[in-house]
């Protein structure tokens, strides 16, 4: 089989950076990369073309990850005239729903990739990654009145709560009332 040219190549990379990023969300870090690539649609020998590591491509899918939810962020912003509070209300409003918590390959990876990062070294790329990730999003949540710390934390301990008693009524009960504490809804 032939080479494959440079544009490809760069087209393979990013397929499978976009497939790990939802897979990882999705089933967690410990995706084989057999499956990684068979899900990309590739196969297993090259993946060493394209990535050093494993834990390269972590990194990588995990910045992916957060550069999704910033385009998300500032598609709300566009949507709502640059006013950030309605960016940030609609923000909640989508975070804390039923869809979200059914849909873990395209959500949140701060909430998807919590418990594989509390997992990673220290001095891992994907864990630096995950860190600054955390850390913009908290930041961009702030409000006068709300610690973006604090909306973050009570966002991602309702979503992950929810989806891990999905299948009962206190999955809904934890995401209303997550959005009643943090929009005064009711």
């Amino acid at each position: 089989m032939g080479r494959v040219s440079q544009a490809q190549a760069e087209e393979n990379r990013r397929r499978v950076v976009e497939t790990a990023s939802r897979l990882f969300r999705e089933q967690g870090t410990h995706v084989s990369v057999a499956d990684l690539m068979k899900a990309s649609g590739l196969t297993h020998g090259g993946f060493y073309k394209q990535f050093a590591s494993k834990e390269a491509l972590v990194g990588e899918a995990t910045a992916h990850a957060f550069d999704e939810l910033t385009r998300l962020r500032n598609d709300g912003l566009e949507q709502h005239a640059g006013r950030r509070d309605a960016a940030q209300r609609a923000l909640i409003d989508t975070y804390l729903s039923v869809e979200h918590r059914d849909g873990a390959a395209d959500g949140c990876p701060a909430a998807a990739l919590a418990g594989d990062m509390a997992r990673e070294p220290g001095e891992r790329e994907a864990r630096r990654v995950y860190t600054e990730g955390v850390r913009d999003f908290a930041q961009w949540l702030a409000t006068e009145d709300q610690d973006g710390i604090t909306r973050l934390c009570t966002m991602l301990g309702a979503l992950v709560l929810a989806r891990a008693t999905k299948d009962s009524p206190l999955s809904e009960e934890i995401l209303t009332a997550a959005h009643a504490a943090l929009t005064g809804a009711s």
